[in-house]
């Protein structure tokens, strides 16, 4: 298969999103907002000191190199396929339409998923923020709502508007760890220590087991692509803007999370850790910043995740709007408003997620346990497993479209995302319960959720083939011919 003339057509089929309303810095924010780096730090990191020892940090290292490495295949694929939709774009030209369909499917499902667990984690720090900080109590569930509602106004507001948001939020969390690091620094001088990077450290099988952390850290990073649209010159800004997010945050989350271990040595941090996981960041700052710092790192855990929220949200509403584009979704997923936005799409997005919030609420479930690990998880390895799908179409794209101009590299950077891609999927699978702590049971519900999915579309497209092949044609929104 050659490349097809109709992929270079940028023009929507139905409810137009706002052009040219992203830069580089716009793109930027809005990914590594997804990741809620603070909130990964102080939630996740600690956790993966106290599993995988002092070398954790590099867990964050060693994925933004193999993802940055990805990013050269997944990225040339994006720069000669005009049409918006990612991972269901590029699996869909590369593998066929109906492994794309399920590739839609499932990132569909998976973002989806990964939005609406973290509203669990969303209320408990806001109830956790609150009453700390402001003496008030509410319910975390409340909370939540509250929160979703505010998404969707922003979402709803503009692209634009959302990644303004974002970059403060951003910017005021940074400087926050930006003073902690700087304080450790000057207090800590003469005691750093670089147990770190020590071979006897970085290569044991508890380092294997928190590889799964690492990767997790970088959920949404390859939506970049999504905002091709909405980009101003995208074939610069989508490359710098991934390569951008993807270096801070491998950067950000290995220097900050050794410079915290060195507030307490290598040899005494598993031991401060293990009594109280949660609370590693704030004992931190308050010893080396003061009960300021406590506070402000409250407010910004609850901002860092409600800026994750509404990146998700925003990239949630694109894959919507990329399906219903294609007649896969109801043709109200793709219609915009004045501002640009696939606002119906986030209106029924809001109201499944509140819908879910309520229901574990009014329940008494518990928010971290059963809603974030419960629907969370299964979008963690959904997009795994989509990364590793887009690394066999990228090879498959480069060798059926050697006419395509490229540097030498992209193709043994291909090669080497699939091996990478498909080991990583082994450890998190071998190793999920380091993940979840949830037992085999849920945890073989949790695995089955992304097969499922998979194969529901795939079942679809075959349908679709047989009854209805001028919408079967339509699948990753371009006529290339079926793999």
């Amino acid at each position: 298969m050659t490349l097809d003339s109709t992929l270079l057509d940028d023009a929507p089929k139905t409810g137009t999103l706002k052009t040219a309303a992203l830069g580089t810095w716009g793109v930027v924010f809005l990914v590594v907002s997804a990741a809620a780096p603070l909130s990964v730090l102080a939630g996740i990191g600690p956790l993966a000191v106290l599993i995988g020892g002092v070398s954790a940090p590099l867990v964050y290292a060693i994925a933004g190199v193999v993802l940055a490495i990805f990013s050269i295949g997944f990225l040339f694929t994006a720069r000669n396929l005009k049409p918006m939709g990612g991972f269901y774009t590029y699996i869909a030209v590369g593998l066929g339409k109906v492994v794309g369909l399920g590739a839609g499917f499932l990132a569909w499902a998976s973002y989806n998923l990964l939005q609406i667990g973290l509203w669990g984690l969303f209320g408990v720090m806001a109830e956790g923020m609150l009453a700390q900080v402001f003496g008030i109590q509410l319910p975390w569930w409340v909370l939540a709502v509250v929160g979703a509602v505010l998404v969707f106004a922003l979402a709803a507001a503009g692209v634009d508007v959302g990644a303004r948001v974002l970059g403060v939020l951003l910017v005021l969390e940074t400087a926050l760890l930006v003073v902690l690091a700087a304080s450790i620094l000057s207090q800590r001088a003469g005691d750093l220590g670089f147990g770190t990077f020590a071979p006897e450290n970085v290569f044991t099988p508890s380092m294997f087991a928190v590889l799964g952390f690492g990767f997790a850290a970088f959920m949404g990073f390859e939506s970049t692509v999504l905002y091709r649209n909405e980009t101003r010159d995208p074939v610069r800004s989508i490359p710098r803007a991934t390569y951008i997010a993807v270096a801070f945050l491998a950067i950000f989350y290995t220097g900050t999370l050794w410079l915290v271990i060195q507030a307490f040595g290598d040899a005494a941090v598993q031991g401060v850790i293990a009594e109280d996981p949660a609370a590693f960041f704030f004992t931190a700052m308050g010893q080396y910043v003061g009960e300021w710092g406590v506070a402000a790192m409250f407010i910004l855990i609850v901002s860092s995740i409600f800026a994750g929220q509404l990146a998700f949200h925003n990239a949630i509403n694109r894959y919507s709007f990329a399906l219903s584009r294609d007649g896969i979704l109801p043709a109200f997923f793709s219609r915009t408003n004045s501002t640009g936005a696939p606002w119906q799409a986030g209106l029924l997005q809001t109201v499944v997620a509140i819908a879910v919030v309520l229901a574990f609420g009014i329940a008494g479930l518990d928010p971290l346990t059963q809603l974030v690990i419960l629907v969370n998880s299964p979008g963690v390895y959904g997009i795994i497993t989509l990364q590793l799908l887009a690394s066999i179409a990228v090879l498959v794209f480069i060798l059926r479209n050697r006419q395509l101009e490229r540097k030498w590299y992209v193709l043994p950077a291909a090669v080497f995302s699939i091996v990478a891609m498909t080991v990583l999927l082994a450890i998190l699978v071998s190793t999920i319960d380091y993940l979840t702590a949830a037992g085999p049971a849920i945890n073989a519900v949790i695995l089955a959720v992304v097969p499922i999915v998979l194969v529901a579309g795939i079942v679809y497209a075959l349908v679709l083939r047989s009854t209805r092949p001028d919408r079967f044609a339509l699948i990753g929104g371009q006529e290339a011919e079926q793999a």
